[in-house]
C-alpha cells in the first residue's frame, strides 16, 4: 500500500473553521436541560487521617440538593477506581495497587484530593457550599521528595508496601545476570567512564481546557451517560463500567482543548459525578478550575537516574548503566510504574550501537499528586539520558561531539537491528538523518555566530540531540465506513481527538483512496454506542493505528462493492476495478458510482438477498515503529542576568510516511515548545514537611510564552516503516523527546568552562548566571 500514499500538499485543517468562529462544544459549550453544578471538597493536608466530616451546614445552604461522602460511595459500590496493567516486579513481585476512592474514607494522601462532593442549582451555590464542609483531620507525617521516600525513617504510607517501594524493576527480559556481570565488568575496565545523575523534574500537564466532566442517569433504564473531556472514550468506558459495577454506561467526549496524557484515564471525580447523578435524578456538571487542576491533575516525569557510558581509547561506546528512581505520586495512576521503566528502556540505545545495556529502577510512593502520562511518558527522559552522557563524554575524551556520535551511530546496513533491550528496529537511517540535522542547522558556520555573539557580550551554546523513540505499544484498533442515505460517507473513529488534526488526516485517507469530494466525507469519534474497540490518542499512536484500521475497512468495503457493481453491471466481479469514486467493467465505459452501489446493497439487504452493505467495521493490529530524528539548538546567554535566549532551532525528523506533513509540522513544534517550557521554566515544587504545593497557580508555575519560542524550522527524512501497510511511523511526542537534550546540551555548551556540566533543568536565570559566574572565574 505505500505507493496510494504520497505526502500531501499543505491543505487547511477541516476542524479550523468552526473552532475559530466558536462552533466547537468544549465541555462547558453543551448545558443539559435541568443540569446542576458539581464542587469538590479537597484536602488542605498532604497526609492526614480524617476524623470526621459534619456536612449538615453545607446541606442547609441555599441551592443545595445534596452532598456526597465516602459513605454515598460505599452505598453505591463504589470501590478502587485504579486500573493498572499487571506487572511483575524483581523477583515476581506483584504489583500492590493502594486503595483509590471516589471520595477518601479514612485518610487523605495528598492535597487536593476529594473528599466530598456539593451538588447545586448553580456552580457559585455549590462552591459557596463547599466551604461550609467542616472535615475533622488528623494530621500525620507526610513525605513528598523521591529520594526521601525510601529512608529508614520516613512516613509510610501504605502498610503493605514496605519502605514506600511500589515497584522494584530489575530490567527487560534480557537484563539476566550474565548480561549484568557483563556490563559491570565492561565499565570496570573501560578507557574511559562517564558518570552523571540527571534529573527529570516534576511538571504538571495544564493543558488549556482543564478536566470536566457531565453525568446523567436515566432511571428507566437504569443506565448512565458521561460526557468528559477525555483522551478516549472507549478507554474510560471500559474502566468506568469496571468501577460501576454495570455496562449500561455511554461516554461521549467531543472537542477537547489538549490532553499531553493527563486526559487518558479516569480520575475519581467521573464515577462521583455518576453516583451524584443518578441520587439527584438530573445532569449533574463539574469543570475543574486552574488551582483544583494543580492539585488532582496527574503530573508527569519527577524522577533522578544515575547514569554511567563506557567507552574505549577510540570513543567507541561500550557499555550503559542506568539506575532510576521515579516518584510515582499517593496513587496508581495509569499507565503508572511503565513510564519509568518498560516505555522508558525501550528507548535504547537511542540511535547508538552499544552492545551491553543494563537498566534498573525502583518506583516509589510520596505524598504528592499521582505521576501519570505526560507528553512522552518515558521517551524524553531516556533520550535525555543518552544526550547529556553523550556531550558529557565528549567533553571529557576531547572528541569532537559530532564525530563522536558519527562513529557511534548504527548504520543503516544493519537494519532490522536487534537492540540489547530485546527489540528490532525495522528500519531507519540515522547517519543521514543527522547529516541532514547538521546542514539545516548550518553546522559548519556555527563558530562565527558564537563569535559574533562574544561581541555583543553574549554566551552562544549550541546542543545536538539524537533521539529515537517507540510508538504503537497499543495495538489494536477499529475504524468504520458507514454510507447514510444523503450521498456521504462518515468515518468512525475509535480514537478520540485531543487537537491533533484526526479529522482533516483521516478524512483525506478515504478522500484520496476512493476518489470522493471532500464535501461527501466527513468524521465521527469520541462516542462509545460506536462499539469501536481502541486505545485512547496516546504514545504517538494514533497515526499508525488508524490509518491501517482505514486502509483495511476501504479494502473490505470495495470487496463487497466489487459484487453488488458486478450484479448491477452484469459482469463478473473479478472484472470489476474502482477508480475515482466508480467501479467500472474492466476495458469498458460500463460504470456504476460508488454511492449508487451503496444505496443498492441496502436495498438488497432490505429484500433478504445480501447479509451486508457496504457499511464496514474493521479491528486491525499494528506492530511497534520507531520514530526518530536530530534537533539542533543554538542559545545566547547573557552571563550578567542568566537569561537564556533560544535563537534557532532546527528539527529533521523521520516519522516514516507522512499523511499530512502540515499536521506533523505543528505536532512538532507544539512538542518542542513543551521540551522547552520544561528546560527552562517548568517545575512543581511542594513545601518541605507539610506537603503543600508550592506553584498551585501561574504567579508560581513558569510557561513558555511566545516570546520564548524562535522560529523552529522543520525538515522531514522519511524512512518508511515496515510494521504497518502505509509506512507510518509516530510523531505527537518527537518535538518533546528530542527538544531537552538539544535545549541543555545548548545552554551548557555555552557557558564557559564546562561549568555547566551538572546543571538541572529548569535552566532558570538564577541557576545559570551562577553557572556562568563559575565558568568566568575559572577561565
Amino acid at each position: 500500500m505505500l505507493d496510494t500514499v504520497k505526502t500531501p500538499a499543505r491543505v487547511l485543517r477541516v476542524e479550523d473553521d468552526y473552532l475559530v468562529r466558536g462552533h466547537g462544544r468544549y465541555m462547558a459549550d453543551d448545558a443539559k436541560a435541568g443540569q446542576v453544578y458539581a464542587a469538590f471538597v479537597r484536602s488542605s493536608y498532604a497526609h492526614a487521617a480524617i476524623k470526621g466530616i459534619d456536612t449538615e451546614a453545607a446541606r442547609a445552604a441555599p441551592g443545595v440538593l445534596a452532598v456526597l461522602t465516602a459513605a454515598d460511595m460505599d452505598a453505591a459500590n463504589v470501590g478502587n477506581i485504579t486500573r493498572h496493567p499487571p506487572v511483575a516486579g524483581r523477583g515476581g513481585a506483584k504489583l500492590v495497587v493502594p486503595p483509590r476512592l471516589p471520595l477518601a474514607k479514612d485518610r487523605v494522601m495528598h492535597v487536593g484530593q476529594t473528599v466530598a462532593l456539593v451538588i447545586a442549582e448553580t456552580a457559585v451555590q455549590a462552591v459557596d457550599a463547599a466551604e461550609l464542609v467542616a472535615v475533622d483531620y488528623d494530621a500525620l507525617p507526610s513525605v513528598t521528595d523521591l529520594r526521601e521516600a525510601s529512608d529508614a525513617g520516613a512516613p509510610q504510607l501504605w502498610p503493605d508496601i514496605p519502605n514506600n517501594l511500589s515497584f522494584d524493576w530489575p530490567g527487560p527480559e534480557t537484563n539476566t545476570e550474565a548480561n549484568i556481570q557483563a556490563v559491570d565488568k565492561t565499565i570496570a575496565g573501560a578507557k574511559q567512564v562517564v558518570r552523571m545523575s540527571i534529573l527529570n523534574q516534576r511538571i504538571s500537564g495544564v493543558p488549556m481546557e482543564p478536566r470536566g466532566a457531565t453525568a446523567s442517569h436515566d432511571a428507566a433504564t437504569d443506565s448512565y451517560l458521561l460526557r468528559v473531556c477525555s483522551q478516549g472514550a472507549g478507554p474510560v468506558r471500559e474502566v468506568v463500567t469496571s468501577i460501576m459495577g454495570t455496562d449500561k454506561i455511554r461516554v461521549i467526549t467531543e472537542d477537547v482543548g489538549g490532553g499531553f496524557g493527563l486526559k487518558g484515564g479516569v480520575y475519581p471525580e467521573y464515577p462521583a459525578l455518576l453516583v451524584a447523578a443518578k441520587q439527584v435524578g438530573r445532569p449533574v456538571h463539574w469543570m475543574s478550575t486552574r488551582s483544583e487542576a494543580f492539585t488532582s491533575d496527574n503530573e508527569g516525569r519527577d524522577s533522578v537516574a544515575d547514569c554511567e557510558l563506557a567507552l574505549d581509547e577510540k570513543g567507541k561506546f561500550l557499555a550503559l548503566r542506568i539506575r532510576v528512581i521515579s516518584n510515582i505520586g499517593a496513587f496508581l495512576a495509569p499507565p503508572g510504574v511503565l513510564i519509568q521503566t518498560a516505555s522508558m528502556s525501550r528507548c535504547l540505545p537511542a540511535m547508538y550501537d552499544i552492545p551491553l545495556i543494563d537498566v534498573q529502577g525502583i518506583c516509589v510512593h510520596t505524598n504528592t499528586v499521582p505521576v501519570g502520562a505526560y507528553r512522552g511518558a518515558g521517551r524524553p527522559e531516556a533520550n535525555y539520558f543518552m544526550e547529556r552522557l553523550v556531550d558529557e563524554a565528549a567533553r571529557l575524551t576531547g572528541i569532537d561531539r559530532v564525530e563522536l556520535r558519527k562513529q557511534n551511530l548504527i548504520p543503516a546496513k544493519s537494519m532490522p537491528y536487534k537492540t540489547p533491550m530485546g527489540l528490532t528496529y525495522d528500519s531507519g537511517d540515522f547517519a543521514a538523518v543527522f547529516k541532514h540535522a547538521l546542514e539545516l542547522g548550518q553546522y559548519d558556520s556555527y563558530k562565527q555566530r558564537k563569535t559574533e555573539s562574544a561581541k555583543r557580550g553574549k554566551l552562544r551554546g549550541l546542543g545536538i540531540s539524537c533521539f529515537l523513540e517507540h510508538s504503537g505499544a497499543t495495538p489494536f484498533e477499529s475504524a468504520s465506513l458507514v454510507f447514510p442515505d444523503d450521498g456521504s460517507l462518515i468515518v468512525g473513529l475509535g480514537v478520540t481527538s485531543n487537537g491533533q488534526g484526526h479529522a482533516t488526516v483521516f478524512s483525506r485517507l478515504v478522500i484520496d483512496r476512493l476518489g470522493l469530494d471532500p464535501a461527501q466525507v466527513a468524521t465521527r469519534h469520541g462516542d462509545t454506542d460506536m462499539a469501536l474497540a481502541g486505545g485512547p490518542a496516546v504514545g504517538s499512536r494514533s497515526g499508525q493505528s488508524v490509518s491501517t484500521a482505514i486502509t483495511r475497512a476501504v479494502d473490505v468495503m470495495l470487496d463487497k462493492g466489487r459484487k453488488i457493481a458486478g450484479q448491477m453491471l452484469e459482469a463478473s466481479d473479478a472484472d470489476i476495478e474502482f477508480a475515482d469514486g466508480q467501479f467500472q467493467v474492466m476495458g469498458t465505459d460500463r460504470r456504476v458510482a460508488l454511492m449508487d452501489v451503496a444505496k443498492h446493497a441496502k436495498e438488497m439487504k432490505a429484500r433478504g438477498e445480501i447479509t451486508e452493505t457496504l457499511d464496514t467495521k474493521e479491528r486491525v493490529d499494528t506492530g511497534l515503529t520507531f520514530p526518530n530524528g536530530c534537533h539542533l539548538a543554538e542559545v545566547e546567554i547573557d552571563p550578567d542576568t542568566g537569561h537564556v535566549d533560544v535563537v534557532s532551532y532546527k528539527a529533521v525528523d523521520d516519522s516514516g510516511v507522512l499523511l499530512n506533513r502540515m499536521i506533523v509540522e505543528g505536532q512538532v513544534m507544539g512538542g518542542v515548545a513543551q521540551g522547552l517550557g520544561q528546560v527552562l521554566l517548568e517545575r512543581t515544587v511542594y513545601s518541605d514537611g507539610d506537603g503543600q504545593i508550592v506553584t498551585a497557580s501561574f504567579m508560581d508555575y513558569g510557561m513558555p510564552r511566545a516570546h520564548h519560542l524562535p522560529q523552529i524550522i522543520f525538515e522531514d527524512h522519511a524512512v518508511p516503516c515496515t510494521t504497518n501497510p502505509l509506512g507510518v511511523k509516530g510523531v505527537g511526542e518527537a518535538g518533546t523527546t528530542g527538544s531537552l537534550g538539544a535545549l541543555m546540551n545548548a545552554i551548557i555548551d555555552a557557558i564557559p568552562n564546562g561549568a555547566g556540566s551538572n546543571l538541572d533543568m529548569p535552566a532558570t536565570p538564577e541557576r545559570v548566571w551562577q553557572a556562568c559566574q563559575a565558568g568566568l572565574a575559572a577561565a
